[in-house]
C-alpha cells in the first residue's frame, strides 16, 4: 500500500524510505529499555505497554494525513520488535518456574521440567503466527486497498492491535517475581547516542554516497561511543546491559549469528522484490514479473519460514540446538549462494529463496529462544532483546551496503546493477556461513536443559 499511502500525502515514491529508516532506528533505541525494564518490573508488563503504544500509533495513522506526522506515528510503531523478545522471555521465565510455586517471595520445588526445549517449542509457534501474520496481511491489505478508502484500511491494523492489549490483559500470566533493580539512565543514553549516530551515519550514507566524509564521520561516532558506553556498564552492579554476555562463550556466537543473519532477512527482501520486478528484456536480467507474481516470491519465502521456525524444535531435540542453528545457518547460505548460478527463471529463485527461507524460520524462531537459554536468569529479557537490537544493526548496515551495491556498476534506466545483485546475494551467502563457523565454537551442550546434557 505504499504507493497509495505516498500519493495520499502528495510525497514522491523515494521519500517513502523514510518510513523503513525513521523506524528502524527507533526499533533499535527502544529493544535495550524495554528488554531491561522487562526484566526489572515484569516482561508482561513491558508487552503490555509496548502492544498499547503501537495500538495508539497504528490507530492514529489514518487521521494523520501530513507527512510529518504520519512519519512519528509510523515510526512510534517500531515499538514493536520488542513484542518477540519479551514474548520469548516469559516463557522461558514461565517455563523455568513451572516446577515452582512461589510464596512469600521465595521459590519452593513443585517438579521437574524443560525450559528450554519449552522454550524453543514455543519459539517456533510464535514465528509461525508471526509469519502466517504477515501472510494474511499482505494479501488482505492488497484486496481492501482496491476496494476501500485508505483511511478504512489503515485502521484495521490498529484494531488488530488494540484487541492483542485486551488479549494479553486477561488471557496472560506473569512469570513469578520481577528481579527489581534500578534501571541504569546513563547507560541507557549512552547506548542511545552510539546507536542513533551509527545508524543515522549509515542512512547518511546511503543519501549521500560513500563520498560523503561527513557520513563517515557519524557513523565512526557511533562506534567510538560504544567505548564510554562499555567502561561505564562494567562499573555497575546491574547495567542495562551485561557486556560480560558478549564474551560468554555460549552467548556470543549467538549474537553475532543474530548481526550476520540480519544482513539477509533484513537487509535482502527489497532488492530480490526489485530483482523479480525488473524487465529482462531491457536489461538482460531479472525475471519481469507483475506485482502478484512477486508478492508470491515473497508468500512462498513466508511459508518456508513457518515450515523452518516449526521444524527447528524438532531437530533440536533429535540431535541439538547447537546442531539446529548450524544448519539453519548453512541453509540460508546456500539458498543465497545458488542465486549466482540460478537466477534465470521463476521457479530457480522460488527455489533459492525457500532453501534460505527454511533456514531463515529457524533462526527467527531459535536466536532469542537459545540466548534466553543460555543467558543468567534475570538477564533473559536483556538476552533475547539482543539478538533482535544486534540483527536489526546488521540489517541497517547491510540496507546501506545494498543501496550502494545496487547504484554501482552498468544499469538501465531505473534498474539495480546485475553485479550489484550479485554482490548483495554473495554478500548474505558468505555471512549466513560465517555464521555457521562461529556457531562451531559453541560448546556442544550449550542451550540444552541440565537433564539432557548427557543425551
Amino acid at each position: 500500500m505504499l504507493t497509495d499511502i505516498a500519493r495520499a500525502l502528495g510525497i514522491h515514491d523515494a521519500d517513502v524510505n523514510w518510513f523503513e529508516g525513521t523506524q528502524l532506528m527507533l526499533s533499535a533505541l527502544v529493544v535495550p529499555a524495554f528488554a531491561k525494564l522487562g526484566d526489572m518490573v515484569g516482561h508482561k508488563r513491558m508487552l503490555l505497554i509496548s502492544t498499547a503504544i503501537v495500538a495508539i500509533a497504528s490507530l492514529a495513522l489514518p487521521f494523520a494525513m501530513t507527512f510529518a506526522v504520519f512519519l512519528a506515528c509510523w515510526a512510534i510503531q517500531g515499538v514493536y520488535v520488542v513484542w518477540l523478545p519479551l514474548e520469548v522471555a516469559l516463557i522461558y521465565s514461565r517455563a523455568h518456574s513451572a516446577g515452582f510455586g512461589w510464596r512469600r517471595g521465595e521459590a519452593y520445588s513443585m517438579g521437574s521440567t524443560e525450559p528450554a526445549a519449552v522454550t524453543a517449542k514455543a519459539a517456533g509457534v510464535l514465528v509461525a503466527a508471526l509469519e502466517a501474520g504477515a501472510i494474511i496481511g499482505a494479501l488482505a491489505g492488497g484486496a481492501l486497498v482496491d476496494a476501500f478508502d485508505l483511511r478504512i484500511v489503515l485502521l484495521v491494523p490498529g484494531i488488530a492491535v488494540a484487541a492483542c492489549f485486551f488479549v494479553i490483559l486477561f488471557g496472560v500470566r506473569e512469570a513469578g517475581p520481577a528481579t527489581g533493580g534500578r534501571l541504569d539512565t546513563t547507560g541507557l543514553a549512552l547506548v542511545s547516542l552510539a546507536l542513533i549516530a551509527f545508524t543515522g551515519g549509515l542512512s547518511l550514507l546511503r543519501i549521500e554516497g560513500p563520498a560523503s566524509p561527513l557520513a563517515w564521520g557519524v557513523t565512526a561516532l557511533g562506534l567510538a561511543l560504544l567505548v564510554p558506553f562499555v567502561f561505564w556498564e562494567r562499573r555497575q552492579a546491574d547495567p542495562v546491559i551485561d557486556v560480560k554476555m558478549f564474551i560468554n562463550p555460549s552467548l556470543w556466537p549467538v549474537f553475532l549469528t543474530a548481526g550476520l543473519f540480519g544482513v539477509s532477512v533484513l537487509g535482502a527482501q527489497a532488492p530480490l522484490s526489485t530483482f523479480a520486478r525488473t524487465d529482462p528484456s531491457v536489461t538482460g536480467y531479472g525475471l519481469g514479473t507483475e506485482g502478484f507474481a512477486t508478492s508470491l516470491i515473497i508468500g512462498i519465502y513466508l511459508i518456508a519460514m513457518i515450515v523452518g521456525a516449526l521444524l527447528y524444535p524438532r531437530l533440536a531435540n533429535l540431535t541439538s540446538p547447537r546442531l539446529a542453528l548450524i544448519v539453519a545457518a548453512i541453509l540460508v547460505g546456500a539458498g543465497y549462494l545458488l542465486f549466482l548460478p540460478l537466477h534465470a527463471t521463476y521457479a530457480q529463485v522460488v527455489t533459492n529463496m525457500v532453501i534460505a527461507g527454511l533456514g531463515s524460520g529457524a533462526l527467527v524462531a531459535s536466536l532469542p529462544a537459545t540466548a534466553a537459554a543460555a543467558a543468567p536468569p534475570s538477564q533473559t529479557g536483556v538476552a533475547t532483546g539482543l539478538t533482535n537490537s544486534v540483527k536489526t544493526v546488521g540489517g541497517a548496515i547491510a540496507s546501506c551496503a545494498f543501496g550502494i551495491a545496487l547504484s554501482t556498476g552498468l544499469a538501465t534506466g531505473t534498474a539495480g546493477s546485475l553485479t550489484g545483485y550479485l554482490t548483495v546475494w554473495t554478500v548474505c551467502g558468505v555471512t549466513a556461513f560465517a555464521a555457521a563457523v562461529a556457531l562451531l565454537v559453541v560448546p556442544r551442550n550449550a542451550f540444552r536443559d541440565a537433564a539432557r546434557q548427557n543425551i
